[in-house]
């Protein structure tokens, strides 16, 4: 019986099967309980931008899960799914989302240059500045949190084990997948918009694999996010952000996403392979390995 639910390691540990439904139940059970403080302001009057506040919440809940997952579950440390605090984890983060920037600039360019997209406007032109600046702060945070809670979620707790139950391809297909499924709720999500952020899911698991961090993924993913609504003034997977740029989008949807924003249009591709030619180029030499470290 005992070898239908544990493993042969020693210490033994719950099969992969095991594992990711014990998992689920976390992510359940404590998205359950973060979520209720924010229902109750909610109730209370306190309604100040409650998608952000319920985002922020899922994200805290969601680290939760997996570090408790991580410890009970796997029997693993924090620190081997990527989360060395260090010098270089500093650099990773700081030149993933500087390399966002330049993939979100390079759809930006793309699309100007083919005529799909102008400028209206700017963001202190319609709303007052500081106001601006405050919910571009807000939104901000939130793209800390979700950039966080998703890599270490999909990057990190997902595709570890899959690695470890199966093998590293099938670990990043279906890790990608799984993120791209994750947005099928967003606002003007079709297949198209799946696949296309199953494409960018794809790339962060580069930037894992070719560090054995989260970093650098988390760094992408942040930056990606940021740029692409707050600065550039897209939709970002179908949602409506502050943003410094007011922009009008007016080419085939097939190529530019239209209103889900670039992550389901063909424009996105270039970029992505030209942030994976970057990744590349940053990592190069580097060896990664995997820290396989055992709970206590």
């Amino acid at each position: 019986m005992s070898s239908m639910f544990l493993t042969a390691e020693t210490p033994p540990r719950l099969r992969l099967l095991w594992r990711l439904l014990g998992f689920g139940v976390l992510i359940f059970a404590c998205n359950f309980l973060f979520l209720i403080p924010v229902l109750v302001l909610q109730l209370l009057g306190w309604n100040s931008e409650p998608f952000i506040m319920v985002q922020v919440a899922s994200g805290v809940a969601t680290a939760v899960a997996v570090f408790i997952a991580r410890w009970l579950l796997d029997r693993r440390s924090i620190r081997s799914l990527g989360l060395a605090l260090n010098r270089r984890a500093l650099i990773d983060l700081g030149v993933g989302i500087l390399l966002a920037a330049v993939m979100m600039a390079l759809i930006f360019t793309a699309s100007w240059a083919a005529g799909w997209l102008r400028v209206t406007g700017f963001g202190w032109e319609t709303a007052n500045p500081a106001a601006l600046l405050w919910r571009s702060a807000l939104w901000g945070v939130l793209f800390i949190a979700v950039g966080f809670y998703e890599e270490l979620m999909t990057r990190g707790y997902i595709l570890q084990n899959l690695e470890d139950g199966l093998n590293t391809f099938w670990a990043v297909i279906i890790s990608s997948a799984i993120f791209g499924l994750l947005h099928v709720d967003n606002p003007g999500a079709g297949w198209v918009a799946v696949v296309g952020i199953t494409a960018a899911g794809l790339m962060f698991a580069y930037g894992y694999l070719r560090t054995r961090s989260l970093w650098l993924a988390i760094g992408l993913h942040i930056g990606w996010n940021f740029f692409e609504g707050v600065v550039f003034g897209f939709p970002v997977s179908g949602l409506e952000t502050a943003r410094f740029l007011e922009i009008e989008v007016a080419g085939p949807a097939a190529w530019t996403g239209g209103a889900f924003g670039p992550e389901a249009g063909l424009v996105m591709l270039p970029a992505l392979l030209a942030g994976v030619a970057l990744i590349h180029l940053y990592t190069r030499g580097r060896g990664a390995t995997r820290v396989a470290e055992t709970t206590p």
